[in-house]
């Protein structure tokens, strides 16, 4: 009889320790969901950076070889006059024109979206109070409106047999205001990554005045 208690203590005994293992796995949780942002933000920086080298670098760069070196709009910071856009158009036939057409359909408007989705990420992840987030993500947002509409912009001005003035300054507008909202969008993105997350702060501040 005594070797069969003993045997029972040890089935007891070895069907014991299982329970001793779920904890284990309520752990993981935001660690791992925000490592996947920041592997999926490190994507989405390296895919906006590539993209604007391709689009303003690149292939706006070799649009000069079809308009007589005059650069192209895109690449004016300072803005232009109708009398630009009418030399342009003078050195520019149809084909070069639905060429830039086309990059501003495909380059030119994913370099927006993918950089916006990029810096909104950024800020969501690093920016800590949510009215904070809505003022650092503001001028991406309006960043990514003005660039679309810069496209059709020039599009549309350079289509046109003559250069109206109020769509030429409409789009000499939006080609200045692309740039500045550009330098603050990335002015936001360090902003957001040297401030501290408050929210963390005050959270831990509450378990304190809890427990005490």
């Amino acid at each position: 009889m005594a070797r069969t208690r003993a045997q029972i203590a040890r089935k007891h005994s070895t069907s014991a320790p299982p329970s001793a293992v779920p904890p284990t796995t309520v752990v993981p949780g935001v660690p791992g969901r925000k490592s996947n942002g920041s592997l999926i933000l490190i994507a989405a920086a390296v895919a906006s950076l590539f993209l604007f080298w391709y689009f303003h670098l690149l292939t706006l760069g070799q649009m000069t070889q079809l308009s007589g070196g005059l650069t192209m709009p895109d690449m004016m910071i300072g803005g232009y006059d109708a009398g630009y856009i009418h030399r342009l158009g003078e050195e520019m036939d149809d084909d070069a024109r639905g060429q830039l057409s086309y990059l501003h359909r495909t380059a030119g408007t994913l370099f927006p979206l993918i950089f916006a989705f990029a810096w909104l990420l950024l800020v969501q992840l690093t920016a800590g109070r949510r009215w904070l987030r809505w003022v650092l993500w503001s001028p991406v947002i309006l960043f990514v409106v003005v660039d679309l509409w810069e496209n059709v912009a020039i599009d549309t001005v350079l289509a046109s047999a003559t250069a109206d003035p109020a769509a030429v300054s409409l789009a000499s507008t939006l080609t200045v205001l692309r740039w500045v909202l550009l330098a603050l969008s990335l002015v936001a993105g360090a902003v957001s990554v040297f401030l501290p997350a408050h929210p963390q702060g005050s959270a831990g501040h509450g378990t304190g005045t809890g427990t005490g």
